[in-house]
């Protein structure tokens, strides 16, 4: 398949900003598909950038289809990390003559990414185009667990057409569905009604308010490393770290917790896709949205070069595992710590069938004091929840 039917180069003008010196930046270390050059030979690359320039379906934040060479024109000047992946710049998915045709160009372009062993790192555009995110695993046939950092969960109504407030709602009630878990980060209450966090619970997804995660942000880290797509709103930013989105408020992450969480999500063995959404330029003070979010993709980009490959396997001497007996599961529940990273996961009982059928689900992150939890002859929450998931 040839993906670059779908893409069109950067901007001259992006990439002739960049400064001259004796020590390359980001923009000079990476292959980047521009006007006057063909389409990047993509052997040994590990990581793609794509932006997609189109805000059909975005909700009061109009003027978010230009963010992409915004965001490009920070990210290029910093200096990369001491990094062996390979990454490429592969331009800008063409704006299809309807939203439906962007969706299917960007879902084909993920799909062959995705199947290739290169990481994507979406740069939109509104957050419906997370939509299409998942229909790239989808048209895989591969069960996903999706995390969306977003100040609400944009449900909206099942009835209403797709756009940024109701990509969720379009994706769980999609036939056949591929989402097993979905994990929202840093919903702010007031945001969200009542029955819409009901039917979270209901559902057995993961909620976590804004509140909860602010000084406990490494609560965040397993939830992070279950993900193998990662949604991100800008409007999830505090307005006063991001103001370039329209639908920024007072409260919200601050800009290094943004870094932090990304860091931490493409640090995950699991995680094989990013997005970074309703990025604004035209409500952007002095460019500090657009530096924010280089920044963050700076640490997309760190955090998949320091992955330890450490997801727990049956026959590697690298894990080590405990059986924790309960009053409720005298059988025990099994937690598994790596050695080279000591990082922890909990094996959820289930059945032959769902063991294989979710093959990369019933083993679930978790934390120190999650096993601490079950030492004290209690059953961890985060356990007894996807038990549920999977009988």
């Amino acid at each position: 398949m040839d993906i670059s039917v779908y893409l069109e180069p950067v901007a001259a003008l992006v990439s002739d900003e960049l400064p001259l010196g004796s020590h390359p930046r980001l923009g000079h270390s990476m292959l980047i598909y521009q006007e006057d050059t063909p389409f990047p030979e993509l052997e040994g690359i590990r990581i793609a950038l794509i932006g997609v320039p189109d805000e059909r379906g975005v909700v009061n934040n109009a003027g978010c289809a230009t963010g992409a060479d915004e965001i490009r024109r920070y990210l290029y000047k910093l200096f990369p990390g001491a990094w062996t992946s390979g990454i490429a710049d592969l331009g800008n998915i063409r704006k299809g003559h309807s939203v439906e045709d962007t969706y299917f160009a960007l879902s084909a372009t993920l799909e062959w990414l995705i199947s290739n062993k290169v990481f994507p790192v979406v740069l939109g555009g509104g957050q419906n185009l997370t939509y299409a995110m998942y229909k790239a695993y989808a048209n895989m046939k591969q069960i996903i667990n999706m995390a969306v950092i977003d100040p609400v969960f944009d449900l909206g109504e099942t009835s209403d057409e797709l756009n940024s407030n109701t990509y969720l709602s379009h994706i769980i009630v999609e036939r056949p569905n591929y989402l097993f878990n979905f994990t929202n980060l840093g919903y702010q209450t007031y945001y969200v009604d009542q029955p819409a966090i009901d039917l979270m619970k209901k559902l057995l997804f993961d909620t976590y308010r804004l509140g909860l995660l602010h000084g406990n942000l490494s609560d965040a880290e397993p939830l992070l490393r279950n993900a193998d797509v990662l949604s991100f709103d800008t409007g999830a930013i505090r307005a006063a770290d991001a103001p370039g989105n329209a639908n920024a408020g007072p409260n919200g992450f601050s800009g290094d917790e943004a870094c932090q969480l990304v860091r931490y999500a493409a640090m995950s063995d699991k995680l094989s896709s990013i997005g970074f959404f309703e990025y604004n330029p035209a409500l952007d003070r002095r460019g500090l949205t657009a530096q924010l979010l280089a920044q963050m993709v700076w640490y997309a980009f760190e955090g998949y070069n320091n992955r330890k490959d450490d997801f727990p396997d049956a026959g590697s001497d690298m894990f080590i595992k405990y059986i924790v007996p309960t009053k409720d599961f005298a059988d025990g529940i099994v937690f598994i710590k790596s050695r080279k990273t000591d990082r922890w996961w909990m094996e959820i009982v289930c059945g032959a069938e769902s063991r294989q059928k979710y093959l990369n689900h019933y083993i679930v992150p978790c934390t120190y004091k999650d096993y601490q939890t079950a030492c004290d002859n209690e059953v961890p929450d985060r356990w007894w929840q996807m038990y549920q998931k999977l009988m």
